[in-house]
């Protein structure tokens, strides 16, 4: 028995001033701040290409330092180096920039935006294509807006910022671009891929140095299209909106969003791909990250011998991303690679502790940064399931949640082919020795991170089993995977004991139907006795802190979609403030349901590629 349960584990710019000249011109910058109206920074229309190109001027990063300085109250004993930033009440000096990539990565030479292939260039000069009709706010992250892109929460309620997060007008200093990659999807190598409806509109440094790239998702056509329109809509978009909102404050590395914004464009959409076109609306996500360049990204210039650029992306990359490998030594390739497959390791482990499956493991959507990126068809599992598929697209299965570390060394090995040219023969096979390393790391990362899920300390040599045997029984039962461990985290080790399940534990309870959840009782409580200098309720108290009470559930997402469609954003914005504490118990997610078993309606959910 413990066998095949075992086998379930594996399978399952602010632009900075020098202190002492900043010192030396605060006083005389006060003055003349009293006197001086400053400009509003400018914001183009996406037709103005070549006042763009004419005005733009070479930056490292965006910043809003000028209006750091402008806005500035500070206490007069401070020296004005120790005065606090404020954040930006407006984007009056608030600036985009992509100088930091236009100045080391070669540029498609076509200016123009049309469907095309690409060659010897890592990104295309690509306009956002404005809405027709009025646009309305949906939604915007107050935590991205403020602690990284340094906005006043008031921001968004301003007509320049809803032009901007809209793609109807761009920054002044920055050139919006479409990335160029490639990928294996579903196995299979698809050539060219790149952004067909995604528009990188500028990297931002904020007031911690940290450098942000934004992009806006949904914001027309690229060269990269293909057959598409470039559109995305309101149903997808939400989703994209909300999970990644979520997976950071479940403390999952991921891309954020900062809005969500929709239209009345007509998108038209066939969602389960059989047939049945139904008009939807489009909407934009406003979404960064530090990086988003992915495997692909690799694998495109790999695949077409344009060795130099490959070696100039990696280097870019490296020196940008990968502060602990030093782009001057002989083997920075082998040790990115092994940065990589580690942190690869660490996500998908991360993936499988929440419950979270990505429904699209391409390589062209794997970070090579290992954050999660590209949120389409996921789902978070309810009744354990291994072989739980969350997008109905995945014909074969091959994405389900318990294949996703074995999804995840395929990836790593695409990655080292697109590697392979830049290595001597004695760096290929130190790199083939690090991937097979891969399976090591992820059962010793899984082991922890589900130790730590079940309160133990320590080490034991029968914790493998504990794991496996807890996870058969949710199996065979169907318990939630979410509420399974979250219960364990609320339940007394004496209510355990007296095998009392009170109802309000409804997903211990479903376990405890099993003929063998006495046994596997036993055997925690014996397990737990063994946890130096521990009680029950620092034991309760410190599983409550890795085990969420709330997850983003499909048909959560699906209730709060719904509303959208009537122009009700309310659940939009309820799973918002109630995904940002997901390990705190929220009287309103209560009464939503959040913590309780599906509706019944839910079993009929499907989620699809169409986005």
């Amino acid at each position: 028995m413990l066998q095949g349960a075992r086998r379930t584990i594996m399978n399952f710019p602010f632009a900075y001033l020098s202190r002492s000249r900043t010192r030396s011109i605060g006083f005389l910058f006060c003055c003349l701040i009293r006197r001086l109206q400053f400009p509003r920074l400018l914001l183009l229309g996406v037709t103005c290409h070549a006042v763009v190109c004419s005005l733009w001027r070479p930056g490292l990063g965006g910043s809003a330092s000028l209006l750091h300085l402008y806005s500035n109250k500070s206490n007069p004993e401070q020296g004005y180096c120790e005065r606090e930033v404020r954040l930006a009440s407006s984007l009056d000096f608030w600036t985009l920039s992509s100088e930091n990539l236009i100045a080391v990565l070669p540029i498609d030479p076509v200016k123009e935006n049309y469907v095309r292939k690409v060659k010897n260039c890592v990104f295309s000069i690509a306009f956002p294509t404005p809405f027709k009709s009025r646009v309305h706010l949906v939604a915007v992250s107050k935590q991205v807006l403020e602690d990284i892109l340094d906005l006043d929460l008031s921001v968004s309620e301003t007509d320049d910022f809803i032009q901007l997060v809209s793609g109807e007008k761009i920054v002044l200093g920055s050139i919006p671009l479409a990335h160029r990659y490639g990928g294996h999807q579903f196995g299979i190598w698809a050539d060219q891929l790149g952004d067909g409806r995604a528009h990188l509109i500028g990297i931002y440094m904020n007031r911690q140095g940290e450098k942000w790239e934004l992009q806006l998702k949904g914001s027309g056509k690229t060269p990269y299209s293909r057959n598409g329109d470039g559109r995305a809509v309101l149903r997808s978009s939400v989703r994209e909106f909300l999970c990644s909102e979520a997976m950071y404050y479940l403390r999952i590395p991921t891309s954020r969003a900062a809005s969500l914004v929709v239209s009345d464009d007509a998108v038209w959409r066939d969602q389960f791909y059989n047939g049945n076109v139904v008009k939807e609306r489009g909407a934009v996500v406003l979404r960064v990250a530090k990086s988003w360049f992915r495997i692909g990204s690799l694998e495109i210039l790999a695949h077409y011998g344009e060795l130099d650029l490959l070696r100039m992306l990696l280097d870019f990359i490296i020196q940008e991303h990968f502060p602990s490998v030093d782009v001057k030594e002989p083997n920075r390739y082998l040790d990115f690679f092994s940065t990589v497959v580690s942190e690869t390791v660490q996500l998908i482990a991360l993936w499988m502790s929440v419950g979270f499956a990505h429904g699209v493991c391409n390589t062209d959507n794997f970070s090579l940064l290992s954050i999660t990126i590209d949120y389409g068809p996921f789902g978070f599992m309810e009744a354990y399931n291994p072989d739980f598929v969350p997008n109905t697209s995945d014909d074969e299965r091959r994405y389900n949640i318990g294949n996703q570390a074995n999804i995840g060394m395929f990836n790593l090995n695409k990655l080292l082919q697109a590697l392979n040219p830049l290595l001597d023969p004695r760096q290929k096979q130190l790199a083939a020795q690090i991937l097979e390393g891969y399976p090591i790391l992820y059962d010793t990362r899984f082991r922890e991170l589900f130790k730590a899920k079940l309160g133990l300390l320590g080490k034991s040599k029968g914790d493998d089993d504990l794991i496996a045997f807890l996870l058969h029984l949710m199996e065979k039962t169907e318990a939630d995977f979410t509420m399974t461990f979250r219960q364990l985290s609320e339940i007394t080790q004496s209510q355990l004991q007296e095998l009392s399940i009170p109802q309000q534990f409804w997903a211990l309870k479903m376990i405890s139907k099993h003929k063998l959840f006495p046994a596997w009782v036993s055997q925690y409580l014996l397990r737990l006795k063994s946890n130096m200098n521990d009680s029950d309720s620092e034991r309760r108290k410190r599983m409550t802190t890795v085990n969420p009470r709330y997850v983003l559930k499909n048909w959560m997402v699906e209730s709060a979609v719904q509303k959208a469609e009537r122009n009700d954003f309310s659940e939009v914005h309820l799973l918002q403030q109630v995904l940002r504490r997901p390990f705190q118990k929220h009287s309103a997610a209560e009464t939503a349901g959040y913590s309780s078993p599906a509706p019944s309606w839910a079993k009929d959910l499907r989620v699809s590629c169409s986005s």
